[in-house]
């Protein structure tokens, strides 16, 4: 009976030392570190990987993380240049690249950054007007991501960056704001109403323009066509009147050159000559003088033809 208490003992013995070197080692996961203090001092910080610790002699103080972190923190009442008060809330990405400052530097670090942002951006906003805080959230950005990336560094923190999550103005002054912006936006439709207006009147005094300038080069060319048409048309009777002349000179020729070739008498070249003046009084022509020594023929010609008439 006392043998099997003895083993009884030892087994329990030997389980107690197992389960307290289990529970003292560590498996330290990527993207975390262990700080770990030895008899109440800092003694080292653990990576990522397996580790040991000694019991009753050694304590992991903190386990860190060493992603990117975001804290959103509430509004913060700020007072402008022109005294104004809003409410602005940020948002920082921070980073935590030293475990041993983040676990020694500052009792409540996320507390302590939280009232670092309020203080900071209370400066910054206070030598801004209400306007130049609206629109310069950018400048502001940055202002403040300089600030407290230099003021957390003994810290162990880095701030990646630093965003304006939202402004809000007091009521009465959002109210004046939507007013001035409907006012703008009624004058802006008013520019555009009146701009349309103006290209619709130049579109339509162009158009017109062009038809008048259209129009009259029509009528140019139809008057240039007309000239041309009448011009041809003249030509055209000059030289018809001329072919008619020379057939007229031609036939004359012809016929003298007949005459010639018959060898008339003086009577026959007098009659002839009596009867070119006959067509020539059918003219135009209101006189006309006849020479005097085909005179007495025309006499005697116009005596023969009353007597031809009597007979009949």
């Amino acid at each position: 009976m006392p043998h099997i208490i003895g083993y009884i003992g030892l087994i329990i013995l030997v389980l107690l030392i197992l389960g307290m070197i289990v529970s003292n080692i560590h498996v330290v996961q990527q993207s975390r570190a262990y700080v770990v203090e030895r008899l109440g001092a800092y003694s080292a910080t653990w990576g990522v990987g397996l580790h040991l610790k000694i019991p009753f002699i050694e304590r992991v103080v903190k386990k860190v993380s060493l992603k990117e972190q975001v804290a959103d923190f509430d509004p913060q009442p700020v007072i402008t240049k022109d005294n104004v008060t809003m409410q602005i809330d940020t948002v920082i990405y921070f980073q935590i690249t030293d475990p041993k400052l983040y676990t020694y530097g500052v009792e409540h670090p996320m507390n302590a950054i939280e009232n670092l942002t309020a203080t900071t951006l209370r400066n910054i906003i206070g030598d801004m007007e209400l306007d130049q805080s609206l629109t310069s959230r950018d400048v502001i950005n940055a202002k403040m991501r300089a600030i407290l990336d230099e003021a957390t560094d003994p810290w162990g923190i880095k701030v990646n960056r630093v965003e304006l999550k939202n402004i809000l103005p007091p009521k009465e002054i959002q109210n004046a704001m939507e007013k001035q912006m409907k006012a703008e936006r009624e004058r802006r439709e008013s520019i555009l109403q009146a701009e349309g207006q103006k290209q619709s009147q130049i579109l339509v005094a162009e158009g017109e323009k062009q038809s008048t300038i259209l129009r009259a080069d029509a009528e140019k060319q139809a008057a240039i066509l007309k000239a041309e048409a009448e011009r041809e048309a003249a030509i055209l009777k000059a030289e018809g009147e001329a072919e008619a002349i020379r057939k007229v000179q031609n036939a004359m020729a012809d016929s003298i050159k007949l005459l010639n070739e018959a060898n008339p008498n003086d009577q026959v070249v007098k009659i002839k000559a009596l009867e070119a003046y006959e067509k020539a009084a059918d003219g135009q022509a209101t006189k006309i003088i006849i020479p005097s020594e085909i005179q007495g023929l025309a006499g005697l010609a116009a005596g023969f033809k009353g007597l031809l008439e009597n007979d009949k």
